[in-house]
């Protein structure tokens, strides 16, 4: 795919990087050799990264993804996991009654220790394929104070992630505006989140409708972060998006880089 040439810093705040690409060979996804290509074909200087779905013990690859970020313009996420189920029906609260804890599952001390780590700027959260953190976790990663990138949808959709980690004034970055897939609905719910929810924030993953993102862009311009989804995405055709739409420079600007480096600030500019 030919390098695209737009003369803005762009940061992508949504990558996943598989540690094991050679015994864990899966069609989209690679190692840190093609996304730093991906990510200079498309003018990215810095991706988020976290590592993709595993028997929800995340400890051994968080830490490769740390390992094989250094000396890399990749920044490592890591990615934590629950025992509740997300849904908002009632048999999805009935099972959340009897929940508990498992030992595979992230525990306060887990936060501390993630946090305390220099290696991770902050956390994802899957609930729908990892299970949504308890209340003493939740309340952990706002003493914390790191960001956290949640993936909501159709099976986590904005009204639950209203009531767990907005709730607890978690600096939240809401992956595919919370409407994966392609649930317009969902997003323009998670658009007027940002009325009431100062922390927070969308990025542009799989976002293919365009009303929703230039709305977002127009109305919120200081909380849109821009998002690749690489690798199930090339970087290229989530930047091509975003530059094709009718909304202001300034917009795009802050979208692009102004934005992420308000959040994580390993993502402001600086020198490699």
């Amino acid at each position: 795919m030919l390098e695209l040439e737009h003369g803005f810093r762009i940061v992508d705040v949504n990558a996943r990087l598989e540690p094991d690409a050679e015994r864990r060979p899966r069609g989209g996804i690679g190692g840190p050799e093609r996304l730093e290509r991906e990510m200079h074909q498309a003018g990215i200087v810095r991706s988020v990264v976290y590592p993709p779905e595993r028997d929800r013990d995340y400890l051994k690859a968080n830490n490769a993804v740390a390992r094989m970020s250094v000396e890399r313009p990749l920044v490592p996420l890591a990615r934590i996991s629950g025992a509740l189920d997300p849904g908002t029906g009632a048999g999805s609260k009935l099972r959340n009654l009897t929940a508990s804890r498992a030992e595979e599952h992230t525990a306060p001390a887990d936060i501390e220790q993630y946090a305390y780590d220099d290696r991770f700027a902050g956390f994802v959260v899957h609930p729908a394929r990892d299970g949504l953190p308890d209340g003493e976790v939740l309340e952990a990663l706002a003493e914390v104070e790191l960001p956290v990138l949640v993936h909501a949808g159709t099976a986590f959709p904005p009204d639950a992630l209203a009531e767990t980690l907005l709730s607890e004034d978690i600096t939240t970055i809401v992956a595919s505006f919370g409407g994966y897939p392609l649930d317009r609905e969902s997003m323009e719910r998670t658009i007027d989140l940002l009325e009431a929810y100062d922390r927070c924030y969308l990025d542009t993953s799989f976002v293919r409708f365009r009303e929703p993102l230039e709305r977002a862009l127009m109305e919120h311009p200081d909380r849109v972060l821009f998002g690749s989804g690489a690798p199930d995405s090339h970087p290229n055709v989530a930047i091509m998006e975003i530059l094709t739409l009718d909304v202001p420079e300034d917009a795009m600007r802050k979208a692009f880089s102004n934005n992420a480096g308000r959040v994580l600030e390993e993502l402001a500019p600086r020198s490699f």
